[in-house]
């Protein structure tokens, strides 16, 4: 009798069990590794262009190189936390990367218009604003999208154990 009711625990319903197919494809998973590889990548290729300059660099030109540096760990991060992962995610890692979106594009938004206004005209900084805005609502777009994403799957995942008991 125990064996039998460990099998019906293992069992996954089918609706949940093709809802989570895609989050644990393997293109998924491809995806999740070119962007880890292109973030680790560019931070070791910034990095070795920090060390090889025969001269010191502006201090400006520093900030610049460590925060490219640590925007392309964080995807780098980002991509192995969900790559070792065995497990579905329940769209937890969409929620993730479309914040750290955000975050990385609002900084970067706000560093180029700064930029702009103290050296450049205002057509410059109006155009850097605008493009940074742009970027910045389709980086928002995405994360409520994500979040749409994990409220459904949770939703779905809690009906089918509610029908399961």
């Amino acid at each position: 009798m125990s064996e039998h009711d460990d099998a019906e625990r293992r069992d996954v319903p089918k609706e949940l069990e093709r809802a989570l197919a895609a989050e644990v494809s393997l293109s998924a998973r491809m995806r999740h590794a070119c962007v880890g590889l292109a973030g680790g990548c560019g931070a070791a290729l910034i990095a070795v262009l920090w060390a090889t300059e025969p001269h010191p660099l502006p201090a400006r030109t520093r900030a610049a190189f460590a925060a490219l540096i640590a925007v392309g760990l964080a995807w780098a991060a980002f991509a192995g936390w969900v790559l070792s992962r065995r497990r579905p995610l329940y769209a937890r890692d969409r929620v993730l990367g479309a914040r750290l979106a955000l975050t990385v594009t609002t900084l970067t938004c706000a560093a180029g218009t700064t930029l702009a206004a103290l050296r450049g005209t205002t057509a410059e900084v109006l155009t850097t604003a605008f493009a940074g805005t742009a970027l910045m609502v389709a980086a928002g777009l995405l994360l409520l999208r994500a979040h749409s994403r994990r409220r459904e799957l949770l939703r779905l995942r809690n009906s089918l154990q509610e029908k399961a008991n």
